[in-house]
């Protein structure tokens, strides 16, 4: 399952109030920055911000040997009850924008030559 499945399925079930806020947040921060590379992450932004003002320093990044080259763990703090309003709301945005979350298109035949040519000279 690709993570931005994985995402929609968490703010599909967050909204109809089978998820915790804990757990969307864990999710969405675990997305965001696996994605934050190919730029994919940029439409989480809004869940992220509603995030990090309620619960600054939830995400500790490790450098690990796998790829993305790190892994994120979450503090074990419950998110603020007075955020959860903000938290549902912004949900509910990147929500309505699920094509955002859709992977990248796949490259042009030009692209897909550089990247055999480049990879038999790197080799």
């Amino acid at each position: 399952m690709s993570s931005g499945t994985s995402v929609n399925s968490a703010l599909a079930d967050y909204a109809a109030g089978r998820m915790t806020a804990q757990e969307l947040v864990g999710v969405v921060a675990a997305a965001y920055y696996q994605k934050q590379g190919d730029g994919r992450g940029e439409m989480l932004r809004p869940l992220m911000d509603v995030i990090e003002r309620a619960h600054p320093g939830i995400v500790e990044l490790r450098g690990t040997a796998d790829r993305p080259g790190f892994s994120v763990r979450l503090q074990e703090r419950p998110f603020p009850k007075q955020w959860e309003a903000a938290l549902r709301e912004a949900a509910m945005r990147v929500a309505g924008t699920e094509s955002n979350i859709s992977p990248l298109p796949s490259p042009s035949l030009f692209t897909r030559i550089v990247r055999a040519i480049r990879k038999v000279f790197s080799a």
